[in-house]
């Protein structure tokens, strides 16, 4: 497997690139803000060729070039039900923001082709499988992805494409709408904490991590942990 990400201009929103090896088929995980060069040199530099766009959730930050990357290779995005009228109006997430200032003074669009995202689906896209887990509490359509572990990624360990439900050390911000903190506290219980120790989270912002290493440090998940034992 192989994996590649970076930060976006705005808000450090990781976009990732994940394929079965260079020089295949890939798929590209949140095109934020200001993505499109650095995402096409990697692209170019490693020889890959998108065949779908995975969104964890709807928030501007995660989903700014979607149409973009989509329309100018004409495959499917990829989004939970829940956020999906995100893609069609943006500022429906943003309380504290004007999404005019985001876009720059662009006009929004949506992509051209959206398929959903199912709870529990093993989509089977690049000739990877990705495990959609629905996550809601940052937004009502939050999903993780998850891959097994094989030759490339850190010691063979499986993935997790977290989203903004699991950063290192933190949790994504519930107090947006659309989001509960009732309903984080379910999916770290129940999407979070059911994953192996040595699965490897890539968070949709800030560094990677480890579930053992945010189960044993993480404060929002030993509450979770305390409050079911």
């Amino acid at each position: 497997m192989f994996v590649t990400g970076f930060p976006a201009d705005a808000f450090g929103t990781n976009c990732y690139v994940v394929a079965t090896a260079p020089g295949e088929q890939c798929v590209v995980v949140d095109p934020g803000i200001g993505v499109i060069d650095r995402l096409d040199a990697v692209l170019a530099e490693h020889r890959l060729h998108p065949a779908a766009v995975l969104l964890t959730h709807g928030h501007l930050d995660h989903t700014f070039s979607v149409t973009p990357v989509c329309g100018a290779r004409g495959i499917t995005a990829y989004i939970h039900p829940d956020d999906r009228e995100l893609l069609a109006d943006p500022a429906k997430a943003i309380n504290s923001i004007d999404p005019r200032v985001l876009l720059g003074g662009l006009e929004w669009s949506e992509p051209d082709d959206v398929a959903p995202l199912t709870d529990g689906v093993a989509l089977k896209l690049a000739g990877l499988e990705i495990t959609v887990d629905h996550a809601p509490g940052h937004t009502k359509g939050s999903v993780m992805f998850r891959l097994p572990g094989g030759e490339g990624s850190a010691d063979g360990a499986p993935l997790c494409l977290s989203g903004d439900v699991l950063f290192a050390g933190s949790i994504g911000r519930v107090d947006l709408p659309g989001g509960s903190m009732q309903e984080m506290v379910v999916s770290l219980r129940d999407k979070v904490l059911t994953l192996d120790d040595e699965t490897v989270v890539l968070p949709g912002h800030g560094p990677a991590t480890t579930i053992a290493r945010e189960r044993a440090t993480n404060p929002y998940l030993r509450q979770v942990m305390e409050a079911i034992s």
